[in-house]
Parts: structure tokens; sequence; C-alpha cells
């Protein structure tokens, strides 16, 4: 069976098992266990309108499932069918950012790329953030000024209230040649942000905004 979970599909996932851990954990009614058996699983199915019977199989097993052992055991039957990020080398980093002069990459080779939709690292030497991400069907990168902020508040990447900054970008207008400052609120840490997200709207939205 070839790979099918993208890592977003796959924290959604997680999330679902979690709920339903929560639910043994809180409670001795069947029904009410029953309910969010049936919810955790038509929510996963949703996930993907064609499914083969192979890949239904292996995601109803969710509903078997009552405690952390077992959980564990069904998201590691998962990690062979999850369709990773690109790998990415220094090199191909450094290209997507070619005006950026003693750029600074992450170390690609500890980048978690199966639990990873976005890439994005902090230089604390420039204050930039850096990100790369899937849009419009090809790796794209972007970096703005990155400032973190002493309260949290609502990521517009992943949706979540956590430890936030404020990314601000600098773009040339098409119309006159001056330039222009675009900004959101971002999670202060990217690998949170992407346990996170369970769909790549917000994300999508935020880099229109950026790229437009």
């Amino acid at each position: 069976m070839e790979p099918f979970i993208f890592p977003h599909h796959y924290h959604f996932i997680k999330a679902q098992v979690q709920s339903l851990l929560n639910a043994y954990a809180g409670s001795t009614d069947p029904n009410v266990i029953r309910a969010r058996k049936e919810i955790a699983q038509e929510s996963v199915f949703q996930l993907y309108p064609e499914l083969t019977e192979e890949q239904k199989q292996l995601l109803a097993s969710l509903s078997v499932i009552k405690e952390k052992n077992e959980a564990k055991q069904f998201l590691l039957r998962l990690s062979p069918y999850i369709i990773p990020f690109p790998a990415l080398t220094e090199q191909a980093i450094k290209k997507m950012f070619p005006k950026v002069k003693k750029l600074k990459p992450p170390a690609t080779a500890e980048i978690p790329y199966a639990e990873t939709t976005y890439v994005s690292w902090f230089d604390s030497g420039s204050d930039k953030k850096y990100i790369i991400a899937n849009y419009g069907d090809k790796l794209i990168g972007i970096h703005g000024v990155f400032t973190p902020l002493p309260q949290k508040g609502i990521c517009a990447i992943c949706n979540k209230i956590t430890e936030i900054g404020m990314f601000v970008l600098e773009a040339r207008s098409s119309n006159d040649g001056t330039y222009l400052k675009k900004g959101n609120y971002l999670c202060q840490d990217s690998i949170t942000c992407n346990q996170h997200i369970r769909s790549l709207e917000k994300l999508h939205d935020f880099l229109a905004l950026m790229v437009k």
C-alpha cells in the first residue's frame, strides 16, 4: 500500500485518538464511548473521499483503541503510510533565498519530515523567521522580521492559542516600486505549530497574503 497520509492528516488522526482515550478516561457510559468512537472514525474517513479497502481497514482499527499502548501501536502502524515533507538540503534552501546573504539554514537532518507541514526557523542574529512550504504545487520560501511577544495569541497558521510573535514581511509593490509591509501573528515554536495543524486552509490563507 502506497503512502496516503499527509502530516496534517496524521496530526488530525492523533487528535481523534486522544479524544477517544479521553472518553474512556472520563466516562463509563457505553453510549458515550460508542458515540465518541463513531465520531472519531467518521471524522477520519471524511479526510479521504476515496479510500481503498486496505486503507479503510488500516484506519478502522482506530475504533478498537481503549488504552495508551493501543493508541501508540495504532499510530506506529500508520507511520509507513505518511507522505513526509520533501527532504531539504542546505544548498536547496540557500537557492530559495538567493537575496539573503550569510543565510544560516537549519540542521536539515534533524527536521521531523513525517510530522512537518511547513519548515521554519528563527535566526536570532538577524531577528528573521524563515518559512518553507508547499504552495501552488511547489515549494516556496518567505522570510521576515519576527518579534516574539510576551502574551499568548492565535497563530495565523495553526489557529491555536500559543506563544506567538509578530511576523512582518517587506515586499516590493508591483505598481510604483515602493515597499509594503505585510504581517501576522505566528507561533514562536514552529515544531509545536506543525503538531497543531489539522488542515491546510489557514496556512494557505497566510501564504496567499504574503506572496500576492
